[in-house]
C-alpha cells in the first residue's frame, strides 16, 4: 500500500530552520524528521512512499539521490570506468521512494490530486511531512477496512496553549495545570487512510484537501475518525523542534517504536 507525504509547504512558522530547508528535512536527533515518519510507517509494515515536493524539493531529493553513499561506508573507483562498492547494509534497505515535482505553491489537496498517477491500488495512506506520532497504522487501515467508508483521518485531543486554573468562590487557585490535554473535542493530526475515489473530490492547484474535500465527505457521511489517545506531535514552531529534539536526546522518543 502506497504511503503519500505531502513535503511540499513553506513552513513560515518556522523560518528559522526552514529559511533554506523544506520543514521535512529539519533534523530531530540528526535525522530529517521526514525519516522519522518514514520510519514510523516501515515498522508497521508500509515500504512504498510517494513524497509531494514544491518548496526546495530539490534538497529532498539530494538527500535519497546520496543515501546509500552517505548511509554506509563505500569504496569508490575513479575514472572513466568508474564504480562504487557499498559496505553494509543500513536498515532502510527495501524501502521504495517516488519523488513528485507537485509545484512551488500548489495546496495540499492539489498535491494529492498530482501524485494519482502513482496509485494504482484502491486504498492508500497519506499524511503531512511535519507530524510525528506513535499510531497503531496498522489498526489504523483495519478500522478503515472495516467501515467501509471513502476516508478516515486519525484524531487527537489537542492540548491547551496556556495553563488552565480551577477557581474556588473566593477567587483561591484550586488547581493548576500547565497545558493540560482538552478533554472536550478532537483535531485532524493527518495518518489518513483513503478510498481512490477521494481522487474525485480534489479539482486544482489551489484545492485546500482539509476545506472542501473533507468537509464534502463529512457531509456525505463517508469521512471517519480512528481515535488515537498515544502520542502526536506536529512541528511547527521553533519551540516544538526543540521539544522533539530533547525527547529524542533524552533516549524517551515515544514515536520510536522500532528497533
Amino acid at each position: 500500500m502506497k504511503v503519500v507525504i505531502l513535503c511540499g509547504g513553506l513552513g513560515t512558522r518556522l523560518r528559522e530552520e526552514t529559511e533554506f530547508r523544506p520543514k521535512p528535512m529539519v533534523d530531530i536527533g540528526g535525522r530529517p524528521i521526514l525519516w522519522h515518519i518514514m520510519k514510523v510507517y516501515a515498522h508497521h509494515g508500509f515500504r512504498d512512499f510517494v513524497l509531494c515536493l514544491g518548496y526546495r524539493g530539490a534538497m529532498i531529493k539530494d538527500y535519497f539521490l546520496n543515501y546509500e553513499a552517505m548511509n554506509n561506508d563505500f569504496t569508490i573507483c575513479l575514472g572513466r570506468l568508474g564504480a562504487v562498492a557499498y559496505h553494509g547494509e543500513h536498515d532502510e534497505q527495501d524501502y521504495r521512494v517516488t519523488l513528485a515535482d507537485t509545484g512551488p505553491e500548489t495546496m495540499t489537496g492539489g498535491r494529492l490530486k498530482r501524485v494519482a498517477k502513482y496509485i494504482a491500488d484502491d486504498t492508500f495512506l497519506m499524511t503531512y511531512g511535519d507530524g510525528i506520532a506513535d499510531v497503531d497504522l496498522k489498526a489504523l487501515v483495519a478500522f478503515h477496512h472495516a467501515h467501509g467508508k471513502l476516508a478516515t483521518l486519525t484524531t487527537v485531543r489537542p492540548f491547551s496553549r496556556f495553563g488552565i486554573l480551577k477557581l474556588g468562590s473566593d477567587s483561591r487557585v484550586t488547581e493548576f495545570a500547565e497545558k493540560p490535554q482538552i478533554d472536550d473535542g478532537w483535531i485532524n493530526a493527518g495518518f489518513c487512510v483513503f478510498h481512490r475515489r477521494v481522487f474525485d473530490y480534489l479539482t486544482g492547484d489551489d484545492c485546500v484537501l482539509e476545506r472542501e474535500p473533507l468537509e464534502r465527505l463529512a457531509r456525505e457521511g463517508q469521512l471517519m475518525a480512528f481515535r488515537h489517545e498515544g502520542f502526536f506531535y506536529a512541528m511547527d514552531t521553533y519551540r516544538e523542534y526543540q521539544h522533539l529534539n530533547e525527547l529524542w536526546a533524552s533516549g524517551k522518543a515515544p514515536w520510536k517504536v522500532w528497533n
